[in-house]
């Protein structure tokens, strides 16, 4: 996936000071919430595109490298407030949730520089914090076709 960053996010970027470092927005969209839960890694809220994120720390953990098991990244949200708790209730332990990280300036909360979607599955809540894997759909673990030919579905054949 290639990133085309603005000129001005690209100075900030490879700048040795900046004075408008990039914030990462996170949306948790699932069927159960009546509206997304929305939060920036800031102390500040902001506003991105008509859209309040509550300025709040939360952590990610990169995808490993195993062989023979598919990447899974791990998203830790401070546990600030009751929001995340009755929506972890409401949809029976958040399954099918989806996230969305978004990269934007403070200077231009409208224009979003990155983004990647990703599924949120197996989610904890302790006191201080709820969490979660990151992943995508197993794609190349589903079969590509209903039913095999073999001795068992059609034994007529063989």
């Amino acid at each position: 996936m290639s990133r085309t960053y603005s000129l001005t996010a690209r100075r900030q970027l490879h700048g040795t000071v900046s004075d408008d470092p990039p914030l990462v927005l996170l949306e948790i969209t699932h069927e159960a919430l009546p509206q997304p839960v929305r939060v920036v890694g800031d102390s500040q809220d902001l506003v991105s595109n008509g859209n309040v994120f509550v300025g709040m720390g939360f952590r990610v953990r990169l995808p490993d490298d195993v062989q023979g098991q598919q990447p899974r990244a791990e998203l830790g949200v401070d546990n600030i407030g009751r929001e995340l708790m009755q929506w972890i209730e409401q949809s029976a332990g958040g399954r099918n949730a989806k996230v969305r990280f978004m990269q934007v300036l403070r200077s231009a909360p409208d224009n979003i520089e990155w983004e990647i979607s990703m599924y949120l599955n197996n989610v904890r809540a302790t006191v201080s914090e709820v969490s979660g894997e990151l992943g995508f759909p197993r794609l190349l673990d589903v079969p590509a076709v209903g039913i095999r030919a073999d001795p068992q579905t059609m034994p007529g054949i063989f």
